[in-house]
């Protein structure tokens, strides 16, 4: 079940990490390389919780 926990921990960043990155936007001194790395952390999350969701999905 530890890749079931490890799809949570998952879940979990990524919507902390989209609520940042919304938050950052709004911000009128926004650092936009910042943002451009949150984005991007945030992508790979997301790829990285499809890769398990397939492989579950096979099993």
């Amino acid at each position: 079940m530890a890749i079931e926990q490890r799809l949570r921990e998952l879940d979990a960043r990524h919507r902390d990490l989209d609520l940042i990155i919304e938050n950052e936007a709004k911000s009128p001194a926004v650092d936009l390389m910042r943002l451009t790395a949150m984005k991007r952390q945030k992508l790979k999350l997301k790829e990285e919780i499809e890769q398990i969701r397939q492989r579950l999905d096979h099993h």
